[in-house]
């Protein structure tokens, strides 16, 4: 049983991370009804660009706000120049725009910041914590709890921010119904900039704690893609959704790898959140907090 939950603390700690992700999805489909395909893309570009200052001399202090001002700026190029001119047209064809977008975004930055992979480090000391091992055996990483901390308290906030505020109020409204949020006065293309310019900041989020994690190259894009089965069981316009969906994928996916992986050679670990939410999507294809549409024909 020790061994039990120490495998299903380390998967609720990656969990939190995936839940982050995955909010950076989330707002911009409320606010749009658009699946943001380059959202991964966007967590891999921060990551890179972050790296990339530190190498030309700036300081950790310096290197982040000029970051999220590079992501800001970028999302609202992006909802400008790529979605807004698509406004009204078939949601296939947004979607199409950014997978587009998304290889875009990826040969961009590596042009402009090259394709070697680098390491980054955020101070936080990948190693057991010492008294958690002494009182219960139990290794649980530092780095772990302290990313998943960082990760809980920007998505706590950020649905306070969502739900408690007028600027949250009118995200709602948007999303249930862009012609009447017009008509009583909200302003639609400030809501859209505002969302996409908090998805830059997410992802700025997501690819330092990824970026430490696994190193800052090419391969962050697909870990960012796992929010995918995160979505698909929580619900793709539902924050708390993101939030659980990302913690049963987190746990699911290290107690598979640790008690069906002999079974099966190994390696499950890849792919059994996608195997899991294909199975979900045949018993609930809304997610657990997904809004049930009923279409009249």
């Amino acid at each position: 049983m020790q061994f039990f939950f120490e495998v299903l603390i380390g998967g609720l700690l990656s969990g939190v991370m995936y839940s982050l992700v995955a909010l950076g999805f989330v707002l911009i489909y409320k606010a749009s009804g658009v699946f943001n395909f380059a959202q991964s893309a966007m967590v891999f570009f921060a990551a890179l660009t972050y790296v990339g200052l530190l190498e030309h001399g700036l300081s950790p202090w310096v290197a982040v706000p000029a970051t999220l001002a590079v992501m800001i700026l970028l999302a609202l190029v992006v909802e400008r120049v790529v979605l807004r001119p698509l406004v009204n047209q078939p949601q296939i064809t947004l979607f199409m725009a950014t997978i587009g977008l998304t290889f875009f975004i990826e040969g961009l930055a590596q042009i402009v910041w090259g394709a070697n992979v680098r390491g980054l480090d955020l101070g936080l000391e990948d190693a057991p914590l010492e008294w958690l091992t002494d009182k219960t055996g139990m290794n649980v990483s530092k780095f772990d709890l302290a990313a998943a901390g960082v990760a809980a308290m920007l998505v706590t906030l950020l649905a306070l921010f969502f739900s408690r505020t007028r600027i949250g109020r009118a995200l709602r409204a948007v999303a249930d119904d862009h012609q009447a949020a017009l008509a009583v006065g909200i302003p639609l293309k400030q809501i859209w900039a505002i969302v996409w310019s908090v998805a830059g900041a997410v992802a700025l989020v997501a690819g330092l704690l990824w970026g430490a994690r696994n190193g800052v190259q090419y391969a962050l894009t697909f870990v960012a893609l796992k929010a995918l089965p995160v979505l698909i069981l929580g619900g793709f316009d539902s924050v708390p959704g993101a939030i659980v969906g990302g913690l049963i994928i987190g746990a699911s996916e290290k107690l598979a790898e640790v008690y069906l992986g002999p079974y099966v050679g190994g390696g499950i670990e890849g792919w059994f959140p996608y195997v899991l939410a294909l199975a979900f999507l045949l018993i609930r294809p809304e997610g657990l907090f997904g809004e049930k549409i009923i279409r009249r024909i």
